[in-house]
């Protein structure tokens, strides 16, 4: 009943929801996994990057500052004992960087997250001419995604984990305007816009890599404390500040999805607290079939990536 009324209420998404709800302690042994881990030198990624490390697991951590990810990949083996943590540098808004870190990452991968994002203030465009909270948030986590799915099937059994928002409830995809280039340029509606994207796409991804033992699931973390939310959104870091959750409550649910064995029993749902929600609460943010089509072919188009849904497996 009171986890029934969080999800229905803001409080669930306050660091007074995570204390609400009972978290147990994850005790596996990751031991000869493989992580990787975008978006991991701040916030919620290296949070996560740092609990996959004690948990056993080696972990690639990709940033786009060499020295900052350098210093974190160092500061987590410290912190942890777990010397088996390595730097990877790549600006995904890049879709050549992503490339070029898709092909230096090797067999074995058994999880990946997708945390990377950024909310900006004003619209800008990457040096491809992509829309950079596009081109960050959903764009480059497509094309890697697709890139490693033959090693993560090779891998596998393997997992996706696409760090999303509670933000996303409010939009709905438009996929005739994914650069955001309509009217006036609302910074926090482009980028629950791209969480949306996330979404949809862990559905498109689950029910394809099923067969080959890759589970994927979304979740949204609530409202954390992270440099992202009090840089982006300082009035609203200033109104909720004794609200909002720790890092470590924020990303609890994606080591969970990463570790836990009940995680592994589904795929292609939308967690928040270790619980699956539902994935609209608002009319008119559903799309169709056809638009989900048009969706991916856009992605391709855009990520210069030619494959099919039927054709990701298949490389392996």
């Amino acid at each position: 009943m009171l986890d029934r009324f969080l999800d229905k209420s803001l409080l669930g998404y306050t660091s007074l929801g995570y204390r609400w709800r009972a978290h147990p302690s994850i005790d596996v042994d990751l031991t000869g996994r493989v992580a990787v881990v975008t978006g991991a030198t701040s916030g919620l990624g290296k949070y996560t990057a740092t609990e996959l490390a004690r948990l056993g697991a080696t972990v690639q951590l990709v940033g786009r500052n060499p020295g900052k990810t350098e210093e974190v990949a160092k500061a987590i083996a410290e912190e942890t004992g777990n010397r088996a943590i390595q730097a990877e540098i790549a600006d995904l808004s890049l879709m050549a960087e992503v490339r070029s870190l898709a092909d230096r990452l090797e067999t074995p991968i058994h999880i990946l997250v997708n945390n990377a994002g950024v909310l900006l203030p004003t619209r800008t465009e990457t040096a491809e001419g992509i829309e950079t909270t596009f081109a960050t948030n959903l764009l480059g986590h497509f094309l890697l995604t697709n890139l490693l799915v033959p090693k993560l099937a090779a891998s596998a059994p393997a997992r996706i984990v696409n760090v999303s928002s509670g933000g996303m409830y409010t939009q709905r995809i438009s996929v005739n305007d994914l650069q955001n280039a309509r009217g006036r340029y609302d910074g926090a509606k482009a980028y629950a816009r791209t969480k949306r994207g996330q979404v949809i796409l862990t559905e498109l991804w689950a029910e394809a890599l099923a067969p080959w033992g890759i589970v994927v699931h979304a979740m949204h973390p609530g409202w954390a404390d992270t440099p992202g939310v009090s840089t982006s959104l300082p009035r609203f870091y200033k109104l909720t500040k004794p609200l909002l959750r720790t890092p470590a409550q924020g990303a609890d649910t994606i080591v969970w999805l990463c570790a836990s064995d009940e995680a592994a029993r589904s795929t292609g749902l939308f967690w928040h607290d270790r619980t699956p929600r539902p994935t609209h609460r608002f009319a008119g943010t559903r799309e169709s079939a056809e638009e989900r089509r048009a969706f991916w072919s856009e992605l391709c188009r855009y990520s210069g990536w030619s494959g099919t849904l039927d054709s990701l497996a298949a490389e392996r």
